[in-house]
């Protein structure tokens, strides 16, 4: 028999014979059975999916190691009554009204996320402290800025989380990490209850997964849980207001401080920029009359693709200051945090320059799947010719196009809800050029390259020296691509042809 929950808050306590329900099977499922079963504890777990070659391969690992996998929908339609739970590690796709989760919430059994099993599976003594950062848009870049600045200290650090590896597999590594950069959703953060990080953000808030939370209020308060129980900083935006109420009503520890990052002029304990200098106002000594340069708009400009010649995109700016501001609350310099920002590369699809060529630059941000993060790379140039549309999944986006309506040297639509987008431009735009260029089947790729060369070349069309060409979709791309990253990269592909760069740029 394991030791009662609220004793196992560390690695060295007695897992065994603890009795854990696991559902789902996909990466975070398999490494939380997977630890699991090495501490001892018995698991079941349970997935709809029973037909990929991956899950089946995933089902009888674990099974070889002791697990009860149940692969197939029959087994998420309601509890598994056969079964005695202590506790269910769930994975962040299943919501809470999934019938199996919603029974064990009317049954008084506790549901873990697999970031709250990880915080309970950090050894007892000399655990990594966690930076960790939520937010609708830009935790991705965020974390892997502060990946960059704890490295570029001489630290063992590692971006973990939705980023990429498991929470798990960093938390449990042969060669333990001095810090851990921690990217959490809304669903990962509904789950979690005793996390205590050593500093705490939320980027920014839009309306997004209300599908998942009920409500936009019930998502923010999922949002704001990243902010209980922080130990040094609370990192909040300025332009956010809302993310200021957050930090304001966490239960932090004491002498535990609210810090703001802006890309305006930093007031006392806040982290901005001065004409073209990323600056300290937060973390000196002398902060009401004095600033640490933690680094200037060239050291940031090369992250996205560019020559440095040309300014960052706020929304760049304003993810490294809050980079920034979680690095100086682990104790990193100003010059590792400058180091970090010159040796940080964006991903693709994130504002990443395609090429530059005849006074026009070209830019993929495929990843910008919803109008909050178009809006981002919008403002960031004063004269676009806009690339939008696909699945807006319900999204409203006639305040986008209101807001960027003076920006616009002429749009080119794409994808199954263009029309929405259309309609909005007519409304608020309605002197802006627009082009439609019809919707092809999905998956259908020698139709797709053809479909985006006809973007590329409309959108040459309507632009003129000095002009940015932005693909920003403001939607997902599933309506025709197989992802972003597909999209991106069709696009770019198209770019290079059009301007005879060939395939490699």
């Amino acid at each position: 028999m394991s030791a009662p929950l609220e004793e196992l808050t560390h690695r060295d306590a007695d897992w065994t014979g603890l009795r854990v329900l696991v559902t789902g099977l996909g990466v975070t499922g398999f490494a939380a059975a997977d630890a699991l079963i090495q501490h001892g504890a018995q698991v079941v777990v349970l997935d709809a999916g029973n037909d990929s070659e991956q899950q089946q391969t995933q089902a009888g690992i674990l099974g070889i190691l002791g697990a009860d996998v149940r692969l197939g929908p029959e087994h998420t339609l309601a509890w598994p009554e056969d079964v005695e739970v202590d506790v269910v590690v769930t994975s962040p796709g299943w919501r809470p009204d999934q019938p199996v989760l919603a029974a064990a919430a009317a049954n008084g059994i506790p549901v873990w996320s697999e970031i709250e099993l990880a915080w309970r599976l950090r050894p007892r003594v000399g655990a990594a402290p966690w930076l960790v950062v939520t937010g609708t848009n830009g935790k991705t870049t965020t974390v892997q800025l502060l990946e960059s600045m704890l490295r570029a200290a001489g630290l063992r650090a590692i971006a973990t989380g939705n980023v990429g590896t498991p929470v798990l597999d960093a938390v449990q590594h042969p060669e333990p990490y001095d810090v851990i950069a921690v990217e959490l959703s809304s669903f990962q953060l509904h789950f979690t209850h005793s996390m205590s990080p050593l500093a705490s953000c939320v980027l920014n808030l839009a309306p997004d997964h209300v599908d998942w939370h009920g409500s936009l209020e019930a998502y923010a308060a999922d949002k704001a849980k990243i902010y209980q129980r922080t130990q040094v900083a609370c990192v909040y935006n300025v332009q956010d207001p809302r993310t200021e109420a957050m930090v304001e009503e966490a239960e932090v520890v004491d002498g535990c401080r609210a810090i703001g990052f802006t890309v305006g002029t930093p007031a006392l304990s806040m982290l901005g920029v001065v004409e073209d200098v990323l600056a300290d106002r937060a973390f000196v000594e002398e902060r009401r009359t004095s600033a640490a340069e933690l680094g200037t708009f060239e050291d940031l400009a090369r992250a996205s693709g560019g020559d440095g010649g040309t300014a960052p995109p706020p929304h760049l700016v304003a993810d490294a200051l809050a980079a920034a501001a979680l690095a100086r609350a682990a104790g990193i310099t100003p010059a590792a945090v400058r180091e970090g920002m010159r040796r940080f590369r964006t991903d693709a699809h994130r504002t990443t320059v395609v090429a530059e060529q005849d006074g026009l630059t070209w830019i993929d941000d495929s990843k910008a799947t919803n109008p909050h993060a178009a809006l981002a790379a919008l403002r960031a140039y004063p004269d676009i010719v806009w690339v939008a549309g696909g699945q807006l999944k319900g999204a409203d986006v006639d305040a986008l196009v209101a807001e960027v309506a003076p920006r616009l040297r002429g749009v080119v639509l794409l994808g199954a809800d263009r029309e929405q987008i259309a309609l909005a431009l007519a409304r608020h735009a309605p002197d802006v050029p627009v082009q439609d260029v019809g919707v092809t089947d999905h998956g259908d790729m020698p139709a797709l390259t053809r479909m985006m060369d006809d973007v590329v070349a409309r959108s040459a069309v309507l632009a003129r020296p000095g002009d940015v060409v932005l693909l920003s979709p403001a939607a997902a791309s599933l309506d025709m691509f197989p992802s972003y990253g597909s999209r991106g990269d069709t696009f770019a592909a198209a770019v290079r042809r059009h301007l005879g760069l060939g395939e490699g740029g």
